[in-house]
């Protein structure tokens, strides 16, 4: 099973990968009920979860029903029970809109919420995130995930983000990083897929962030906080929504 989902991962486009999956995953949630783990995202119960990785596959971690991964699940705990995201009046800019999140989001009342991409189908306005369409100052939150890492110049990018948040504004910026790394890593050398998905953890990922990534946001002018959500929770919530224990959510906020 891991090699044949290591094998569409990478050989089939990613557009057309977000249409198929809207077809196989009732087929998913039928093959792998249970009661074993949860998805706090829809409350669905399974006997595992799928494997996922474009280089080394990570067993049980892909939820069968929302196609959630651990970060996904950790960021709808965080906004849930820390923040007044489902509850306050909020105008949203969603950078590829994971599909664990998009009709969720789109259903909640509160929320004036617009999607953005290059290429996703699922996105409302097409844009370049180094050249956003967008006014100043426009947006109570931002969220950004797992994208600064495929952009060459990720300073312009957080500079945009800046851009079009209001001040007291919040973004979630999470990326993949090795909180080992006191330094990002990034060589534009390596051209193999192969070897970019080993090294970088995907095929078309352009780096591997540090513990500067954090430094890099403020001196653009955010105030960051690191929150590792799972220092809050039981060992037992960790295993039963499989988290990454010590993950760091990157909040920013504009003053």
């Amino acid at each position: 099973m891991k090699k044949i989902f290591k094998f569409i991962l990478n050989s089939v486009p990613r557009p057309f990968l977000i249409k198929i999956s809207f077809l196989i995953r009732p087929l998913l949630v039928f093959i792998y009920s249970g009661n074993t783990y949860e998805d706090p995202i829809d409350g669905k119960r399974f006997s595992k979860f799928l494997p996922y990785g474009y280089g080394e596959q990570r067993p049980n971690v892909l939820s069968p029903s929302t196609l959630s991964l651990e970060r996904h699940r950790l960021l709808w705990l965080f906004l849930q029970n820390e923040t007044d995201f489902f509850i306050k009046p909020l105008k949203v800019l969603h950078f590829a809109p994971e599909q664990a999140f998009y009709k969720r989001f789109r259903k909640q009342e509160n929320l004036d919420y617009t999607t953005t991409d290059l290429n996703s189908p699922i996105a409302d306005v097409k844009a370049d995130i180094c050249d956003l369409p967008f006014q100043n100052n426009i947006y109570d939150v931002v969220i950004c995930n797992h994208v600064l890492e495929h952009i060459q110049d990720d300073t312009k990018a957080m500079q945009e983000i800046y851009r079009i948040l209001k001040p007291g504004g919040m973004a979630i910026l999470q990326i993949p990083q090795d909180l080992s790394r006191t330094k990002t890593f990034e060589d534009n050398s390596i051209k193999d897929p192969k070897k970019r998905a080993k090294i970088f953890g995907q095929y078309d990922h352009v780096r591997i962030y540090g513990r500067d990534y954090f430094d890099k946001l403020r001196s653009i002018g955010f105030e960051v906080e690191e929150v590792d959500y799972t220092s809050k929770m039981s060992e037992e919530n960790i295993d039963r929504y499989r988290l990454s224990k010590g993950e760091i959510i990157p909040v920013c906020f504009k003053n």
